[in-house]
This record gives structure tokens, sequence and C-alpha cells, in this order.
């Protein structure tokens, strides 16, 4: 079926329209995992064996969506949590989803393999932006990309720690995906499918990592996957002290993203982490890990009283968020929710998908009868026992 932007009204339909915009071995790095894709799957599944039980006749005509987190203050509870490699999926990459996440008041994430300098970013935009930071084995390139972002006025450094070696990730490998993409005559004969895209692509500045072209040439001059870069070029010594350094070093907003147990919450409290991110990288590293909603719970119950917990990842629809808040996390975040609009449209595309997100979330709440994020609890949520 041939697909139109203003008839995407949910993030599965942003998906089937940048499936039919992109090239296939794009549009399925986005939209693959690791291994068996278990772990991305159940990523959304598990929001399902969780029932809302809302109250009524509590007067909600107008509706506070906004939540503070990490120290700053967001129009919606929800952000585009930092991707890699944009401009491939769309020439405005990064610039549009910036753009969108300033109209909606909320945080922009961007990420050390982005395709727009944080430099370029801070000058851009006002609203809160979140650099997310992967530990590289060449120290000086890991200092000068803490130095950059603290210069471009970054409110938020999150370092990634789950991604210490590649997943698995065998839709890539099925479909030859690299970045920047090698230009073989199945690649070409896709490109070519796809004129929309390769027009956008090859007309406008040359693709490259901005954050790292000066120091390392994979990604932006010579072709490697991703699996295939995080497994040569981080460090895999990474540590605890390592972490604690790098917040020390940073001395702001710090957060960890990735973690997904009880034990790592409480050493981040211990190191001074400002927020994590319960994150399993969006089923694209360890397939069968559990879920981050499924994780969330306990998490909060240990340290939600000690640090911000953001829920990342499988969110598809504004009962999830609403779901996540009540459980207790402080703000929720997404890639793919927004990676498909971008792929599909560029920075109308992100806004419709921000813009949908933000009238479920309202519209969620109103039905929840609840006027603001904190009237959210744990006693409106019902899990089903294994197996119903």
């Amino acid at each position: 079926m041939f697909r139109r932007l203003k008839s995407c009204h949910n993030v599965e339909d942003m998906r089937l329209l940048a499936k039919q915009r992109l090239p296939g071995p794009i549009f399925h790095y986005i939209d693959g995992a690791a291994d068996d894709e278990l772990t991305y799957r159940r990523n959304t599944r598990a929001f399902d064996e969780c029932d809302l039980v809302p109250n009524v006749l509590a007067g909600v005509e107008n509706v506070d969506l906004s939540v503070t987190v990490m120290g700053v203050k967001l129009d919606m509870p929800i952000f585009c949590s930092p991707t890699a490699l944009q401009r491939l999926f769309h020439h405005e990459g990064e610039r549009a989803v910036a753009r969108a996440a300033e109209k909606f008041g909320t945080m922009f994430g961007v990420s050390s393999l982005g395709t727009v300098s944080v430099e370029e970013i801070g000058h851009m935009i006002k609203t809160p932006k979140m650099f997310q930071f992967y530990f590289h084995k060449d120290r000086a390139l890991n200092d000068a990309m803490v130095a950059r972002a603290k210069d471009a006025k970054f409110d938020v450094l999150a370092l990634t720690v789950d991604s210490i070696t590649g997943g698995n990730r065998e839709r890539d490998l099925r479909t030859g995906f690299t970045s920047p993409p090698r230009l073989t005559l199945s690649s070409l004969v896709s490109f070519a499918l796809h004129p929309r895209w390769a027009v956008g692509y090859y007309t406008h500045e040359r693709f490259e990592l901005s954050q790292l072209k000066d120091f390392v040439k994979e990604g932006s001059d010579v072709a490697i996957s991703v699996g295939e870069y995080f497994s040569t070029m981080l460090d895999q010594s990474m540590s605890w002290k390592d972490a604690e350094e790098i917040r020390q070093a940073w001395s702001g907003q710090f957060c960890l993203k990735g973690i997904m147990s009880v034990a790592d919450a409480k050493r981040a409290v211990a190191i001074g982490a400002s927020g994590i991110m319960v994150s399993n990288h969006g089923g694209r590293q360890l397939d069968g890990s559990r879920s981050a909603f499924d994780q969330l719970s306990e998490i909060v119950d240990a340290v939600g009283d000690k640090i911000d917990v953001i829920l990342d990842g499988g969110i598809r629809r504004g009962t999830h968020v609403v779901k996540a808040l009540a459980a207790g996390a402080k703000a929720c975040s997404g890639g793919r929710m927004y990676l498909y609009a971008l792929a599909a449209a560029g920075q109308p595309g992100v806004e419709k998908a921000l813009c949908n997100m933000r009238a479920e979330i309202e519209r969620d709440m109103k039905l929840m009868g609840v006027t603001s994020i904190s009237q959210l609890s744990r006693d409106m949520l019902r899990f089903r026992p294994t197996g119903q």
C-alpha cells in the first residue's frame, strides 16, 4: 500500500512509511536487533502484561504533561533518545530531530556516532540536550568529546555502558549494512529503487561521524558495521572507576545508559550519577535480556528516591509512557519511535510523531483521571500473572 505522512497516526504507520522510502539495508538497520530479536519484541510486548486501572469524575479539563528530570524541565514526559547515523536515514538527520524536539519542548540526545556536530546542535537549539558518550580506546578522543559537549552547553552527559562489544545484528550481516554505505551491485539497485532517499543522500554534504572524524576514519571514510565498530574501537576494559572519573571530568548532570540490574543501579548512585536509563539498547546488544519495562519497578523501588530513573525502549504508544510513569519512572525516552518518522519525512515526520505521542499521553492521562504526572502511581497498575 502506498502511504503518506498525513495518514500516519502512530509509530507503526511511520515504520511502514519508512520501509517504503528507505533502501532495504538502511531500513533494516533501524528496524533490526540482535540474534533472534526476542528482546526487541519483548520491549514492547511487556507493556501488554500490565493493565491500567483508571479513576473517573476527576475534573481533567487541564492536564500538565511537564516533568523535571536530571535538572531540566521538559514539556512532555518523553524525549528523543540519542541514536547514531541519522543523516543516513534522512539528509537532515540530527538537525531535523533537534528542531522538532525544541518545538515540543523536550530533550534531544546526540550520539558519539552522530552525523552533525555537537557545536552546531548547541548553537541551533535552546531545548535541553543530552550527549551520549561511547568510551573509546583512544583516551584523547574521549577527552575531546567530553570537552566539546561541555563547551557546546549540553545539559546531560550519558555514558552508554552496554556496548563494550557489538551485538550480533544478523539483519545487518544479511543486508551488508555499513556506515557509510558500501557501493555494491545490490546496494546500487536498492538505491535506484528509492530515488527520494538517494537524491537526498548524494546531493547534500558528505556523510561523516562529526564527533569522531578527526580521530578515526572508520565510519566516515572507511565503511564499517556498527557491531564491528563497537567491537574494535570501544574500550572493553571500561570499569566503574572509569565511569566515576568521567562523571568528575564532566561535573554536570551525569547519566548511565544501559542499566538493567538493581545492583548496577545502586552502583550508579554510589558514584554520584544524576540519572540512569533502564535500557537494553533496544534489543540490539544482548538478546534474551529482560525488557526494560519488566525491570523498571524493582529498580525504582531500590533507588528511585536517590536518582532519576528513565525508562528507555519499546515505547510505541502513549499508554506505554503512562504505565512507565505510574511504575515510578521520572521520564521515558525512545529511539525508533522518532527514527521511523525521520526516515519517513524528515523534520515534518518527527514533528508529527511527537505530536501524535503528546496527544496520546494527554488523552490517556485524562482517561486515567489525572491532571499531572505526579498523580500517576503504582496503585493504577495491575500486572498479569505469567501466561495469562
